[in-house]
């Protein structure tokens, strides 16, 4: 009686979010903060990929850098929903759901850009030297105030309870699927290892987690990218009749499948807001930890991680998937990720499915390691005590462990999205009460770029009427003045 309960108060949080109110706040309120900011994601998108070939600005031992950020994030973004989520969208949707996965990624951007800058102006010191912790919790107890606690307290529990505990439990069943679906290697086998290596790494902190992105984040996109380039290569012909099929699709002038329009429209909307995360509030978690010399410059990092998400990892999806025949628009058949599956095999033969689950396995770890880190910053919010940490930690394995092992273990986690839409509102709300500061920011960093600073530092001095951690932020500000 009680589970009943659970489950149709779960429901109707949902439906009160994700259902028929979310997507929409989602998109008008990117468009606000696009608009608002004077389209910052177009004015420094060839700034996004400085964070590539400057590995490290700081000079702080011990700190986490900005491409460390940048790949802790992207590897929480890549998933299951690049892999299994496209094709979703593409049976659900037809061709034309890439193109409004493109276009709310394009959005997502801006919306991605204020959200992380605000994150890295509240952030703060922890115990370790060069470490910080911050999100949207601290910033809404920082930039609005004790009498906001409680709304910082409800983000952080259901940051809590939907990436720290639910989502693992996907991924661990992703992997485990693929492995013995491709390998034929036990769902115990594959799930204890997952778990021991998890373990490993969660108990090593920030620093081995990201030190661990910077490595599987590439190696992962790269072993995906190179597959998808190699099937674009191939059908070179074909891409041109692929690109008019989704463009045609996406404004009805063709129907592939029930509903036309609104289907395509409905379907790329929702999954690219899945995978891209923009305005969920989970990504600023991680963007606050780098050290950096102003906060814009890393919100510009994390716009670049929606673009690699969205424009990269998924349009390689997509394309692999309409330049085959595995796909038959409106009909029946293989969806998810066994349409990404089957239609790489179709193209490149069945050696490639064994990439295929390396990529999937890879994608699925990097996502856990991120999901981690969002629970462990919940916990810090939530509570102070090390053993709360440490509890944490040992039920995070416990749930990998189980969503491997049982295939229908993850039924459980039925709370995991409705909280994410609870949470994406909170993260909305308090976006819009802190969008003011956000440009405060984005005018200061782009009036230091006109008067020839190529790299802005952030002085404290000048925001001495919010409630920011001045040694975080007096270093950088010192180092400028003395150069």
């Amino acid at each position: 009686m009680t589970m009943a309960f659970l489950e149709k108060a779960f429901v109707l949080i949902g439906d009160l979010t994700w259902g028929w109110a979310l997507v929409p706040l989602l998109v008008v309120l990117g468009l606000f903060f696009t608009a608002g900011s004077g389209f910052v994601q177009f004015r420094f998108f060839t700034r996004m990929f400085r964070v590539l070939f400057k590995a490290n600005q700081s000079t702080k031992a011990g700190a986490i850098t900005a491409r460390q950020a940048l790949l802790l994030s992207v590897g929480g973004r890549v998933g299951g929903g690049n892999i299994a989520g496209v094709a979703v969208a593409i049976s659900l949707g037809g061709p034309g759901a890439v193109f409004w996965m493109w276009a709310i990624a394009t959005v997502g951007m801006g919306t991605s850009l204020v959200e992380c800058s605000i994150a890295q102006l509240f952030k703060e010191p922890t115990e370790q030297s060069g470490v910080y912790r911050g999100g949207p919790a601290r910033s809404i107890i920082c930039g609005l105030g004790t009498d906001f606690r409680w709304l910082a307290l409800l983000y952080a529990v259901c940051l809590l309870a939907a990436f720290g505990i639910g989502f693992p439990a996907f991924q661990g069943n992703i992997v485990a699927g693929a492995v013995e679906d491709s390998l034929g290697v036990s769902r115990i086998i594959t799930g204890m290892c997952l778990a021991a290596v998890t373990a490993f790494i969660v108990w090593g902190g920030i620093h081995r987690i990201s030190n661990v992105s910077d490595v599987i984040v590439p190696i992962m996109a790269l072993i995906y990218l190179a597959l998808a380039v190699l099937v674009i290569l191939n059908n070179l012909g074909a891409v041109p009749g692929v690109l008019k099929s989704i463009i045609a699709n996406a404004f009805g002038l063709e129907e592939a499948v029930s509903g036309g329009m609104g289907a395509a429209l409905a379907q790329g909307l929702r999954r690219g807001l899945f995978s891209n995360e923009a305005g969920l509030g989970s990504v600023p978690n991680v963007a606050a930890t780098a050290d950096v010399q102003h906060p814009v410059s890393q919100g510009i990092t994390q716009s670049f991680s929606v673009f690699i998400d969205t424009f990269l990892i998924c349009s390689c999806t997509a394309f692999v998937i309409l330049l085959g025949d595995i796909y038959q628009a409106g009909a029946e058949g293989v969806d998810g990720v066994a349409l990404t599956q089957q239609s790489l095999v179709s193209h490149l033969g069945e050696w490639s499915q064994y990439f295929l689950t390396i990529a999937i396995t890879l994608f699925a770890f990097s996502t856990i390691i991120y999901n981690y880190y969002l629970g462990e910053n919940a916990v810090s919010v939530i509570s102070k005590s090390k053993a709360a940490l440490q509890l944490f930690r040992g039920v995070l394995v416990g749930i990998v462990l189980l969503g491997a092992v049982a295939p229908a273990a993850t039924s459980i986690f039925f709370f995991s999205d409705p909280l994410m839409g609870v949470l994406a509102v909170v993260n909305l709300l308090a976006l819009t009460m802190l969008f003011p500061i956000a440009k405060r920011l984005i005018a200061d960093f782009t009036g230091q770029l006109k008067a020839g600073i190529e790299t802005p530092v952030l002085n404290p001095d000048d925001y001495s009427d919010l409630k920011i951690s001045r040694s975080v932020w007096k270093g950088w500000s010192q180092d400028h003045h003395a150069r």
